[in-house]
């Protein structure tokens, strides 16, 4: 559909249709930018429908001199600071209390932490690189959970910042113009996002891959992994993870900072019962769906999503989601 002058008018005149068809080819990677925003997949998937609302409402300032996709960007941006405005940060247990000491411990209790989300590979898939559905491609080390981890440190306005300028590549005047700041403005907040991000990204994180999908070694290691925890082989399991093995638990404000405290741990407090690990990924990481079968029940349940950060031939962090509507997100099945 192209965007001249024609097509411009006719959003002005409330065509729902040609609208409709505008706005929608946007959505997945509307909906990738309100999740680096906000670092929940499920407030994304409500402010890309507060950015068609709000896009539909302003459609008589849409003259067609910017793309569609600009001016949705920028409706979309101002949503999310909207959200964050009233909103705490999102986070991991990593932000909120120190490493477990002691693995045979009672666990804490579930808290009322705003925590950060995975996000589905599967919905990574149809997102473009702008308006050519041929660029279907997402730079790797801007969805993992360390960037989207690292990016919740930054004041709304830097976040934005950084997103636009160095995520999307929009040149400065462009986002200034978007969040109707100045161009030193936009400048500064960008030098000093960047330094913080220098700051809690994970030392080796320049060396990965940026590339979209899995690599043959996480492919590898996600299946040896799956099979020592099904078997209960705690020796093939200690081959795969890393010495100093970070691993979270949210809802719980609860890490440890050790495969020998992990493990411990797990034999102290893992569930009864007979597991079984589906294979997945979320931020183009590997991930493992985990299901239960409890003494006496017929069938696997869902447990919790792990989602797993590979360096030099090892996993180096796992982190547990146990909200059930990640399973859901992932369009994982209820039951097995």
């Amino acid at each position: 559909m192209p965007e001249d002058a024609e097509l411009a008018e006719s959003v002005r005149n409330g065509d729902e249709a040609v609208f409709t068809g505008l706005v929608e080819r946007h959505r997945p990677e509307l909906r990738l930018h309100c999740y680096r925003m906000l670092g929940s997949h499920q407030d994304a998937d409500d402010l890309v429908q507060e950015t068609f609302l709000r896009a539909w409402r302003a459609r008589d300032g849409f003259e067609g001199r910017a793309t569609a996709r600009t001016w949705l960007y920028r409706i979309a941006t101002n949503a999310c600071l909207d959200v964050l405005a009233r909103h705490p940060r999102r986070v991991l247990p990593y932000d909120v209390a120190p490493a477990a000491a002691d693995p045979n411990g009672p666990l804490p209790a579930a808290s009322g932490h705003a925590w950060l989300e995975p996000y589905p590979d599967h919905l990574l898939d149809g997102v473009t690189s702008g308006d050519d559905p041929a660029t279907e491609v997402v730079a790797r080390e801007t969805v993992e959970l360390a960037f989207l981890a690292a990016v919740q440190h930054l004041p709304p306005r830097q976040r934005a910042v950084l997103i636009l300028r160095d995520v999307l590549g929009w040149p400065a005047g462009e986002t200034a113009a978007a969040l109707d700041v100045s161009v030193p403005t936009v400048k500064s907040a960008l030098q000093r996002a960047r330094a913080t991000m220098r700051a809690r990204l994970p030392r080796r994180r320049s060396e990965w891959t940026a590339d979209g999908g899995l690599t043959e070694e996480e492919r590898t290691l996600l299946r040896r992994y799956l099979t020592a925890q099904e078997s209960g082989d705690e020796k093939a399991l200690i081959e795969v993870l890393h010495e100093d093995l970070r691993t979270a638990f949210p809802p719980l404000p609860l890490w440890a900072d050790s495969r020998a405290v992990f493990l411990e741990a797990s034999r102290k407090h893992a569930a009864v019962g007979e597991y079984r690990f589906v294979p997945t990924s979320a931020n183009r990481q590997p991930a493992a769906a985990v299901y239960l079968r409890r003494p006496g029940d017929t069938a696997f349940r869902p447990l919790v999503v792990e989602v797993l950060r590979v360096e030099d031939g090892a996993i180096v962090e796992i982190v547990d989601f146990a909200d059930p509507a990640v399973f859901a997100a992932f369009d994982l099945p209820p039951a097995l």
